[in-house]
């Protein structure tokens, strides 16, 4: 037995009862109306129907008004137009006002039938594929989901690694223990106050954690000399920045870091090494970390010398703009205030910063990632 609901809607009620009575026949539950009027309150009161069968010519409401106010309401209910009038112009005008399609007056049983199933059949397959689209759009969200999941699974797990492979620079480089995470955090810092993208700050902060990865290339009796070096043992030492470039260059993920590596103790008047880099020839993550090197080295305790205050640092980096320092950044630098320095250094010494999280683990000026 069918469940589909018809309703019927003819100012005529023996018209009526002739269609109802040969859709009931056929399995379908029908429901009569009188007028455009009684239709648009039994909707009103039942819901939507699956069909709506309605007469063109009425009082009060005709079938054209009815099917208006009904498709509004009731946009995937088929409706079928009955008419007397056999003027194809007629019939144009209701299904360009949404109707499915016409039936003329008379007809026949199976003509009636075979339409009523075409509009339920194009009504069901208009359902269908609408749940088929929603269903498709929500799996293709969490997929969705589920990649960017991974992708940041993944993320997390190369910087665990990168700062796994800091960590062992720092015990073979004793010297600069925890320099690494310093000058990763103030390169970071001042690439979000420069409003850098997070994309961009990302890569920026692996060529800064990873700038001396190189090293572990270097002889041991060299990197961990107390005294100067020879001009031939600098020049083995100025080998980090290419070693470091070639060990990083071939990982995926760390190809465009590498170019920071490469290019970390360049100068911005082209006088650095170790292939004379000018201006905007440095990579602006390198022009960037080359601040936060000097602010890091030189408010930090050396063998040679105690920590000096942030003030002198700012001194510094103004005195070299344009010559060590990129000025855009050094203006940018200096606009910063010194309690970020400040609390970076405190979070890192109690062990709080992790690099595993760069971006979020920097307090300052944070809407400009987000």
């Amino acid at each position: 037995m069918s469940t589909e609901r018809i309703l019927v809607v003819d100012d005529e009620e023996p018209i009526r009862e002739i269609i109802s009575s040969m859709l009931s026949a056929a399995g379908y539950k029908t429901r009569q109306a009188c007028s455009g009027m009684e239709a648009l309150a039994l909707l009103n009161s039942t819901g939507e129907f699956e069909l709506m069968l309605s007469d063109l010519m009425m009082a009060e409401l005709d079938g054209i008004a009815l099917l208006e106010r009904a498709k509004e309401k009731y946009p995937d209910m088929p409706v079928i137009m009955v008419t007397a009038v056999h003027d194809i112009s007629v019939a144009l005008a209701a299904i360009r006002n949404g109707a499915y399609d016409y039936l003329l007056k008379p007809f026949e049983r199976e003509q009636l039938l075979a339409m009523v199933r075409r509009a339920l059949e194009h009504r069901r397959l208009k359902l269908e594929n609408r749940a088929y689209q929603s269903n498709l759009e929500s799996l293709v969200a969490a997929r969705t989901e589920q990649l960017r999941q991974a992708m940041t699974d993944l993320e997390r797990s190369y910087d665990i690694t990168l700062e796994a492979l800091g960590d062992a620079l720092d015990l073979k480089d004793a010297e600069t223990e925890g320099h690494s995470k310093r000058v990763t955090a103030f390169t970071i810092a001042i690439a979000r106050a420069m409003g850098l993208s997070g994309d961009k700050i990302r890569v920026i902060a692996r060529g800064a954690f990873l700038h001396d990865i190189g090293k572990m290339a270097i002889p041991d009796q060299i990197l961990r000399k107390p005294g100067a070096l020879t001009p031939e043992e600098t020049q083995i030492m100025r080998e980090h920045c290419f070693r470091g470039y070639q060990m990083l260059k071939k990982i995926p993920f760390l190809a465009e870091a590498s170019e920071i590596v490469y290019a970390h103790q360049e100068r911005f008047d082209g006088t650095g090494y170790p292939r004379g880099l000018k201006g905007s020839e440095i990579p602006l993550g390198a022009r960037i970390f080359s601040v936060a090197d000097t602010l890091d080295a030189i408010t930090s305790d050396r063998p040679y010398r105690a920590a000096q205050t942030i003030s002198v640092a700012r001194d510094e980096v103004e005195r070299f703009s344009g010559r060590q320092f990129d000025p855009d950044v050094v203006r940018i630098f200096l606009q910063m205030p010194d309690t970020i320095w400040e609390d970076l250094r405190k979070e890192i010494n109690s062990q709080i910063y992790r690099f595993t999280y760069p971006i979020k683990a920097v307090p300052v000026l944070s809407d400009t990632t987000q």
